[in-house]
Formats: C-alpha cells, structure tokens, sequence
C-alpha cells in the first residue's frame, strides 16, 4: 500500500491557500492491507464545543511546539486514538482546506498497521471506525451538500457508512484523496448528474 500511494502521490501538487489563519494538521489514515485497504475515521465525541458529534480524521490546531503541521497531524492522532508516529508512514499532504471555524487544515496521507489496536481518548473522540476504501470507489453517496466558500459552490458528498454520516470537510479530503489517488474524477464544482 505505501509503494502505490507514494506512486500515486509523487506528481500530485496539492492546493496552498494562501489565507492567514490558524493551522491545524490531520491524518487520513490508510492501512496497510494491500488487498483490502481501509480508511480511518474518528466520531468526535459529543461534548466537544466544535464539530461535536461529527466524522472526522484524527488530527487538531498546531501547537507552538509542532516543528511541523505533519508533526501536529501525528501528535494529535496518538493524543486522539492512541497511534503512536512511529506507527504512522506520512506519504505526502493532500490540498489544503478551510474549515467553518476559520482554521487552514491540511491533511496528510499516512499508512498505519491494519493489526494495530486503536484506543479512542474518551474527552475528545467517541469511537474509531474503519471504511473500505472500494465502498467510496463505487460512490454511493446518501446525497450531495451544496457548501459555499470563497464565492463558489462545491457539491460534497456525504456517504453513510452503517450509522455514521462523512460529509463536509472530511468528505472534501476524501474525494481529494480519491480524486488525487484513484483518478475518481468526482468534481465538486458541478452538481452530480440527475442528482
């Protein structure tokens, strides 16, 4: 799995935006099953004053101390689920994004152990889910968000994966990922044909 995603990832430029907020970095985790890969989620847990009881990728806002966003991505997510980095193999960042609480965001794609024990945080993270990354090749989205930002619209997806909803901002990283890796050609600038 980490040869093809560095493969596929070596010619992908990512999208800079170049605003002057906040950073903070996340982790799209990809395991490292090469005949069933899966993606990593965390359900964030329902006491949290932002994103509370929403899907997302592990990862949180840069701390002083971070030499790096990657460095954030990995602390965050051992903070969040117990993966330590040296568990992590980071491939390359994906396009950055802006979240609704006015932080830059930009995620890094890192392959982690599929065996690996995942311990949620209780203050921060509710539970870990796996998805495997076909069920997002076939795109059975449960039905498309229209989202504006900076004067556009973007069509986001939003897949239900058994009783959890990925949408907004982790669905937009995930089509990039998509899009960037398996050539998905969704585009979230046009509505979905007869959707």
């Amino acid at each position: 799995m980490r040869d093809f995603l560095t493969e596929r990832l070596a010619g992908y430029a990512p999208q800079q935006l170049a605003l002057d907020y906040p950073e903070a970095g996340i982790l799209v985790p990809v395991t490292d099953d090469p005949r069933n890969p899966e993606m990593v989620f965390t359900l964030r847990s329902s006491n949290l004053s932002t994103h509370r009881g929403q899907v997302a990728y592990p990862g949180g806002k840069r701390d002083p101390g971070d030499p790096s966003l990657a460095a954030t991505a990995l602390r965050e997510t051992h903070e969040e689920i117990g993966l330590p980095p040296d568990q992590v193999e980071v491939i390359a960042p994906l396009s950055q994004v802006m979240s609704r609480y006015g932080i830059l965001v930009t995620p890094y794609v890192g392959v982690v152990p599929a065996d690996h024990s995942l311990e949620p945080n209780p203050a921060e993270i509710e539970c870990v889910f796996r998805v495997p990354l076909s069920f997002f090749l076939e795109d059975r989205r449960e039905r498309t968000d229209a989202l504006s930002f900076l004067n556009n619209t973007f069509y986001v997806p939003c897949y239900r994966w058994e009783r959890f909803q990925i949408w907004g901002l982790s669905a937009v990283v995930l089509v990039d990922f998509l899009n960037a890796v398996y050539d998905a050609r969704i585009d979230l600038l046009e509505p979905p044909k007869g959707g």
